[in-house]
């Protein structure tokens, strides 16, 4: 007879809240992974979905969870933890059309305002075409819109209220960034990425300085805007550059490539963390402060870029902008290699500093993504960083209980948090938004 630890047990779990199933197998010495340093466990929150990118929830007491279908739609899950099988608000016939086998476009945030339970506002950024007029060598715009939610707290939105507050001409189809955000002081954050294509330059990029150090344009920036009157955006009084008639007074911060997402800490000193793309080499987290300058494309991380060899970095470049302001580093930075790096990946999918109860271990540190180590087979990985008292930060890779090598094995799409601050992965297994292999799960104690 064997013993327990030469078998590989399987233990399902039920939650208290409605459909929620954790599948977990236990550590044994022949079949099975070892225990990584780090060990969460996944419940299962929703599935059948396309490309889920971002989750969202409202301060409204309603206890649902909506959730960011690239391809137009968002979805709700409802208080029992249902998916509802019509969707909120479906923007499929405003957006550009998708390509289905690799596409950074589509419906890629969504913001509640603080005050929705009142005012049923809610704020998107999306993808849509090209108008009348608009350079026929660019592709698309970034769009940022106002709906209202019908009244009654029905799972639905009018889709005849949509406000336009901003749009933004891109000349390729990626580096869009996609998140939006309120922060604490009120105000509507959005990240749009440098434009596209690659290195910053070419068609619709500034020759000589690129979109990202260019400070006459919205692209490669964190915007910051007022919404606080339907339909309008406006700049706020104290945004870094306003007065200055040479620079965009929305731009809260810039030199980025592709802001996928941000968060701001829901505790401590509520810190505005984003994860910016990387090209070649380099994936990083940034903690952006009002007015900074993050580098790209001067620099790809921590190292000198160089547009005409991507892939290999310079000895030597500025430290300094067009401006003469200091280029600020990430805080955490990864390769794109092994060589002995301790984490690698190929695209850093978001995160957040952990806030939330469930996983007591994970308080105050920073949950992050990456969205695959290969293209050619669905690689995600999670990681948890811990800041130390010098103010670096140690990053370890977290593995999945009862995952196959202790991994998603899907393609991470982004990580967000609930009302709760619980953590959420969305995943998929096809590398574009095609077919049905969406799906979101929670983060739980690993058995």
């Amino acid at each position: 007879m064997r013993k327990l630890r030469d078998v590989c047990r399987v233990v399902v779990l039920r939650s208290s809240i409605g459909a929620l199933i954790i599948i977990s197998l236990m550590l044994v010495q022949t079949g099975c992974q070892p225990k990584p340093d780090i060990a969460v466990g996944i419940a299962l929150v929703a599935e059948g979905l396309n490309h889920p990118v971002a989750v969202a929830v409202p301060d409204d007491g309603s206890n649902r969870l909506f959730i960011v279908d690239q391809i137009g739609l968002l979805y709700v899950v409802n208080a029992s933890g249902v998916l509802e099988a019509q969707p909120f608000l479906d923007l499929t016939g405003k957006m550009v059309t998708l390509s289905t086998s690799y596409d950074e476009r589509g419906l890629l945030g969504l913001a509640f305002h603080p005050d929705f339970k009142n005012n049923r506002r809610f704020f998107v950024f999306y993808n849509v075409p090209l108008k009348a007029g608009d350079p026929q060598d660019f592709d698309c715009r970034v769009r940022i819109s106002e709906f209202l939610a019908q009244p009654g707290g029905q799972n639905a939105a009018d889709p005849d209220s949509e406000q336009v507050l901003l749009e933004v001409l891109k000349p390729s189809s990626n580096h869009n960034g996609g998140e939006i955000a309120f922060g604490p002081d009120g105000y509507l954050y959005i990240g749009i990425g440098d434009g596209g294509g690659a290195n910053d330059v070419g068609t619709g990029h500034t020759e000589g300085l690129g979109n990202g150090q260019d400070l006459n344009k919205l692209l490669g920036k964190i915007l910051r805007y007022d919404v606080s009157t339907p339909g309008t955006a406006q700049v706020p009084p104290d945004n870094p550059f306003v007065g200055d008639p040479d620079i965009q007074p929305a731009i809260y911060a810039y030199g980025f490539r592709n802001p996928w997402r941000f968060s701001f800490d829901a505790g401590g000193e509520h810190r505005l963390f984003c994860t910016d793309v990387g090209q070649n080499l380099i994936e990083e987290v940034d903690i952006i402060t009002k007015g900074g300058n993050y580098g790209w494309n001067i620099k790809e991380g921590t190292l000198c870029f160089d547009p005409q060899n991507p892939g290999s970095p310079l000895a030597q470049c500025p430290a300094i902008g067009a401006r003469g302001e200091a280029l600020i580093d990430p805080v955490i930075e990864y390769s794109h290699s092994g060589r002995g790096a301790a984490i690698v990946g190929k695209a850093i999918a978001g995160g957040f500093v952990y806030r939330g109860s469930a996983i007591p271990a994970l308080i105050g540190k920073y949950i992050f993504a990456d969205w695959s180590g290969s293209f050619a087979a669905p690689d995600g990985k999670l990681f948890i960083a811990d800041e130390q008292p010098d103010k670096t930060w140690k990053v370890k890779e977290a593995g999945i209980a009862g995952q196959r090598n202790n991994r998603l094995n899907s393609f991470v799409l982004g990580v967000g948090q609930g009302l709760d601050k619980e953590a959420y992965v969305l995943t998929a297994t096809t590398t574009g938004p095609r077919g049905s292999t969406g799906q979101v799960w929670k983060l739980v104690p690993a058995p």
